[in-house]
């Protein structure tokens, strides 16, 4: 991962931070289960990535604890700092829109593969995109879409997941034709 990479995943991963604590204040195991439960399909955290951010957003002055509690937990809160600069990002910053896919790199190199081989490549990633799907749609069957600024707008963007895996399942298919008709 490139220098550029890091700091864009660790821009993003810090506004998702802010924006979950601007809807409401929490501790960092508070956090890291909001990500799973709304983010993750989006913007996935892992504890150590989460854990690092808070301390550099605590140390920019964009969040503060508010409390600490049995075993050192500590409960953070956004700061005005923190809400500007959230609002910032939002309507200021561009978004990233750098696409790299693993998968379609390979698709370039089929040549090198035998037709069996590309075919189990595809087939794979149709496979891939059906469980995610899946996944989708039971995530959307498990949510109150009725609680509050996340649900109401996580149903916007997991109805983008639903049609993109949709997508990608149909050029899957799509592609496996094309290598029935080209080899």
């Amino acid at each position: 991962m490139s220098m550029l990479e890091a700091t864009l995943i660790g821009m993003s991963l810090r506004h998702g931070i802010l924006g979950l604590l601007s809807i409401r204040p929490g501790s960092g195991y508070d956090l890291l289960n909001w990500f799973q439960e709304t983010l993750a399909n989006v913007w996935p955290a892992t504890q150590s990535q989460l854990y690092g951010d808070l301390n550099k957003l605590a140390s920019d002055g964009l969040i503060e604890v508010t409390s600490t509690g049995a075993r050192g937990r500590k409960e953070y809160a956004l700061t005005s700092a923190g809400r500007e600069e959230l609002h910032h990002w939002l309507v200021d910053v561009e978004p990233n829109r750098v696409r790299r896919n693993d998968m379609l790199l390979r698709v370039f190199f089929f040549s090198l593969l035998s037709r069996d081989e590309a075919r189990a490549l595809l087939e794979r990633e149709r496979a891939v995109f059906a469980e995610a799907g899946d996944g989708m749609r039971e995530l959307e069957k498990s949510v109150d879409w009725t609680q509050g600024p996340l649900a109401d707008n996580g149903r916007i963007a997991l109805e983008w997941g639903l049609r993109y895996t949709k997508m990608q399942q149909e050029w899957a298919d799509w592609a496996l034709e094309q290598l029935d008709t080209e080899r």
